[in-house]
């Protein structure tokens, strides 16, 4: 199983950023798939999770709702996290994860998912 995040960088405050996951090795369209972060000093948490393609249930966690948008595409085995609006507060090591048996309230929590990519940062700042 592999997962490969990428897309982060340098953005300015109020600017767009787009995320890639792409994964193999795994029967994707049977796995949940979430975008986690972590800033310094802080807990991991989770930001947008989208749950199989059998529910397509998704979860967004309070501060980024109307901001930010998780998406599948089955075809490439990839999901995106399309950011907008970004704030310095977003500044933070962006994780994906997947696991095949999550149940929707378990969608943010990360020790619920079994397989991790590498964090790619984004930098929120002007």
């Amino acid at each position: 199983v592999q997962l490969q995040a990428s897309g982060g960088g340098l953005v300015q405050p109020g600017g767009p950023l787009r995320l890639s996951c792409v994964t193999s090795g795994f029967n994707f369209d049977y796995y949940a798939i979430g975008w986690f972060r972590q800033a310094p000093g802080k807990e991991r948490e989770g930001v947008a999770c989208i749950s199989s393609s059998a529910d397509d249930n998704t979860y967004y966690t309070e501060s980024v709702k109307g901001r930010f948008a998780i998406s599948r595409d089955n075809a490439k085995n990839t999901v995106y996290l399309q950011m907008n609006s970004l704030k310095p507060d977003d500044t933070a090591v962006y994780y994906c994860a997947a696991d095949s048996s999550i149940i929707m309230s378990q969608l943010s929590i990360p020790r619920a998912y079994d397989y991790w990519g590498q964090g790619t940062l984004v930098t929120v700042s002007s």
